[in-house]
């Protein structure tokens, strides 16, 4: 019977040596930040030209996340692979032949990769926040101002918890083509479409990126949007609940199904 720290090793041990997990950790970082920078430019060059009520409201810690949109497509798919590729290659079934707990084996996958998934995304986000604000200048705030700090380890929380969502979901359809099929559109185009929808923006604020991205504003309504029912914690609590359900949800498949 495999030990709890030789499941954690052994999931290291694939994670690292795999490419493809690699890369998209490093694509998140990279997408994240450059695209951020980018907005960040575009804020400070187009201020004056902004409505009296989004100068008033700005949030330049928000600003610099603008990333985020891209980054946490880049954990999806890291997610999405951790778990997805052991199905799509057949070596679920060496893994579980070593590791017949398939508790252990699950959540000692799930540790591994959500440590490093959280250790991307706090260092993504104040790489973010930094360049960010000083490429903002004068319209820019700092790491002590209130909330901010608040905010940028809140990125990183939720970049982590974007890539524990995806494992879940991964996990419980077995399936890393149907899993990115899901979760692509999902983040990309349903969310942020039906969050532009009045009446479907009620629902929408509930999803798990829109709730868990409260907790990266810092100024309520910031850029003249209006303030969500909930507060950046609440917002987080929110996505916590979902990324709950879905490992669950990815653990009682595996329990009940064959590999």
């Amino acid at each position: 019977m495999a030990s709890v720290p030789a499941v954690l090793q052994s999931e290291w041990t694939k994670i690292r040596t795999v490419a493809s997990t690699v890369w998209t950790l490093a694509g998140a970082l990279f997408v994240t930040v450059a695209m951020g920078a980018a907005i960040s430019v575009l804020m400070k060059v187009t201020f004056d030209d902004l409505p009296a009520e989004q100068r008033l409201t700005f949030d330049p810690t928000l600003v610099s996340f603008s990333g985020m949109v891209l980054g946490q497509l880049a954990m999806v798919v890291f997610g999405v692979l951790v778990v997805g590729t052991e199905y799509s290659t057949g070596m679920i079934r060496t893994s579980l032949a070593a590791v017949p707990r398939r508790a252990t084996f699950l959540f000692g996958k799930i540790a591994v990769a959500s440590a490093l998934a959280l250790a991307v995304g706090v260092g993504t986000g104040f790489l973010s926040f930094f360049l960010g604000q000083a490429l903002l200048g004068d319209h820019g705030t700092t790491i002590g101002a209130e909330n901010v700090l608040r905010a940028v380890i809140g990125g990183g929380l939720y970049m982590g918890l974007i890539a524990m969502f995806s494992m879940g979901v991964a996990a419980m359809l077995r399936s890393s083509m149907l899993s990115l099929g899901i979760l692509m559109p999902l983040f990309f185009l349903v969310s942020p479409i039906l969050a532009a929808v009045p009446k479907a923006k009620e629902v929408a604020l509930y999803f798990p990126d829109q709730a868990g991205s409260a907790i990266m504003q810092v100024v309520p309504g910031g850029l003249g949007e209006e303030p969500a029912p909930y507060g950046p914690w609440g917002g987080l609590g929110i996505m916590v609940l979902w990324v709950a359900a879905a490992l669950a949800g990815g653990y009682l498949v595996l329990r009940k199904r064959d590999a």
